[in-house]
């Protein structure tokens, strides 16, 4: 896709676009949705275009990748979600410190509503605890553009930049007008400098007076950015940042009050452009500042009224949400209140019909719900109570009846640190689960902690052979890389046991029985005091299953149900909830083209109504 023309992309796909025509040679990330889609786009680009794209265990390693990169002096970037960041940031925050020599962009993927996500941390808030520049566009073409403009700026100021996005701009889609692609075949070189790059306490004193220096610079710079413009000249002013800039020009036009308001968007969020701000407010009467959680501007802009002595009533948080993602309904009822207009028609922001509500559930035949009804049925056995800690991934779906097998969920790899320390003080059975990628992303340490402060508890790994939750891309135990090469496969067992845990068993979820009769013993190994019982449940991932069937590479049975020995009682919906389980005429159906033939339907049937069939 070189030359002028105008293509329709995703946020994060002109993003991806943006790096590649900036020149980027190195791009490295963690799966996690709202972030996904940049690297994946990049890794299909990048054998045409020679550029080295990798997911990496983790978003600190992912950082540390692409900063070397830049120390070699090539363009690189980094991308992850939001949560992402804070694993990274102890590589951040000492970036900030060396400066970078090429390119060096981060991409944060905020997420407002957690629509994927365990929190709704808002990440511009790490730009001046990092010393980071941060820029927020605010449409896909602007992604593309910013994104450009970012490594650019990082060159001329020898800094990491962050873009902050969030789901909305990620996952929206716009017009795009796409520019070359240079050709560089450009080999890193790496020169010698120690003092700028080992952050050892008598180098970085003096390394943070000369970022402290850096950030002043870059404000002014910021006061000249071609992404911060201001719209009309009225004593009533709006601020407005990344989406909610494209909602507030949205609610103006809806309430017929672009004339009324002066419009400063604003996409360089940290350092703030103060002259502009400045010369903004400036004669305002009054003035609302529009932008997604945190109140980041407006605290800001309050405090340069009071340090320049301008009165303006500056409103934001007492109108805007501070929980949830904007929507344009959101900022219209907020700038109408705002302006003191009334709202006659909220036509064309609201739905006439409302979506019925869809709860998460696990897919059919997922192995994980089979490795969560096996964990429950082995406690039931053996009577006693537990605790399950889990992770960060599909199986966090676990917590939703019938399963309900989760009772603490943080972030990744905290189950099996938190199991750490439940079975010292909890004096309950502790069963933790956590998945193959997230254990070798930030379980490994928690599980060497483990045996180095002996404790007792079952960690079920939980192995499909790849990263699901956020679109199937491969991880250390798939034997395949980001750029599709054929790579060794880096297996859990042989980690588990490199920790020093004597209890390590594989089972197939399928095979029920057998799963329930191995955590059983897991159970009876830390009731014993003899440390820590991992049990591996292996199985692909049903999506992986059912587009292997339909490609011809495998087959799989399916399960019927036998209409004169079902009774209609449900239990197998009521038990295991998997959605291939269908109510029909008093009776139960199985829905075939979902199925996997996992058998935990037959399983669980008083009647032993469902019946295996060969396709």
């Amino acid at each position: 896709m070189n030359g002028e023309e105008i293509v329709l992309m995703l946020g994060n796909e002109a993003i991806a676009r943006g790096a590649l025509e900036a020149g980027v040679r190195v791009a490295a990330g963690y799966p996690g949705t709202p972030s996904s889609e940049i690297i994946e786009v990049l890794a299909e680009w990048a054998k045409e275009h020679g550029i080295y794209v990798e997911w990496s265990t983790n978003e600190k390693v992912a950082v540390e990748v692409a900063l070397a990169a830049s120390f070699c002096n090539l363009r690189s970037l980094a991308a992850m979600k939001h949560v992402g960041v804070n694993v990274a940031s102890d590589t951040l925050f000492t970036a900030t410190y060396t400066g970078v020599r090429g390119g060096f962009v981060i991409i944060s993927a905020d997420d407002p509503s957690c629509h994927s996500s365990q929190n709704e941390q808002d990440n511009r808030l790490y730009g001046p605890h990092m010393y980071i520049p941060i820029l927020e566009p605010h449409s896909p073409q602007e992604a593309k553009d910013i994104t450009m403009y970012s490594f650019e700026l990082s060159e001329k100021f020898k800094i990491p930049v962050m873009v902050r996005t969030t789901t909305r701009l990620s996952h929206s889609r716009g017009n795009v007008r796409l520019g070359p692609i240079p050709n560089i075949a450009k080999e890193g070189t790496f020169e010698r400098s120690p003092e700028e790059m080992s952050c050892l306490p008598s180098n970085a004193r003096k390394m943070r007076v000369k970022l402290i220096e850096k950030i002043k610079s870059i404000e002014e710079y910021f006061n000249d950015s071609p992404f911060n413009c201001i719209n009309g000249d009225s004593k009533v002013g709006i601020i407005a940042s990344g989406l909610a800039y494209a909602y507030t020009m949205e609610a103006l036009r809806a309430l017929k009050a672009e004339e009324k308001v002066s419009v400063l968007k604003l996409s360089t969020l940290y350092p703030l452009p103060k002259k502009l701000l400045a010369s903004f407010l400036e004669g305002k009467e009054k003035v609302l500042v529009v932008e997604e959680l945190e109140p980041f501007i407006e605290s800001y802009v309050k405090a340069i009224c009071c340090e320049l002595g301008i009165d303006s009533r500056v409103e934001g948080k007492n109108l805007i949400p501070l929980a949830g993602e904007l929507t344009p309904l959101i900022v219209l009822e907020g700038i109408a209140s705002f302006l003191g207009e009334k709202l006659v028609s909220k036509s064309g922001f609201k739905l006439e019909v409302e979506v019925p509500p869809r709860p998460p559930v696990l897919c059919a035949g997922c192995p994980h719900r089979s490795t969560f009804y096996a964990i429950k049925s082995a406690v039931r056995k053996m009577k006693v109570d537990a605790i399950y800690p889990s992770d960060i991934g599909c199986y966090g779906l676990g917590f939703y009846q019938p399963l309900e097998a989760i009772d603490i969920s943080l972030c990744m790899g905290a189950s099996i640190g938190i199991a750490c320390g439940l079975s010292k003080f909890s004096g309950k059975i502790v069963i933790a689960t956590i998945g193959d990628s997230t254990f070798m992303h930030a379980g490994i340490p928690a599980l060497i902690n483990a045996t180095f402060n002996p404790s007792n508890f079952i960690l079920v790994i939980l192995d499909n052979g790849l990263v699901a939750m956020t679109g199937h891309q491969p991880s250390p135990v798939t034997g395949v890389n980001a750029m599709g090469e054929k790579v060794k496969v880096v297996l859990p067992e042989d980690l588990v046991k490199a920790c020093s845990i004597s209890f390590c068993k594989i089972v197939d979820p399928y095979y029920l029985e057998a799963t329930i009769s191995t955590i059983m013993e897991a159970i009876e190994h830390v009731q014993k005091g003899l440390g820590p019982a991992v049990v591996i449940s292996r199985r692909k991932c049903a999506l992986t299953l059912l587009r292997e069937a339909r490609d011809g590479k495998i087959k799989i049975a399916k399960n019927r149900v036998d209409e004169e020995k079902c009774v209609g009682c449900l239990a197998c919906i009521k038990l295991i909830g998997c959605p291939a389980l269908l109510p029909f005429n008093g009776k139960v159906i199985i829905d075939e083209s979902i199925c996997t033939g996992c058998g935990l339907c037959g399983h669980v049937c008083p009647f032993k109504a469902v019946m295996r069939v060969e396709t």
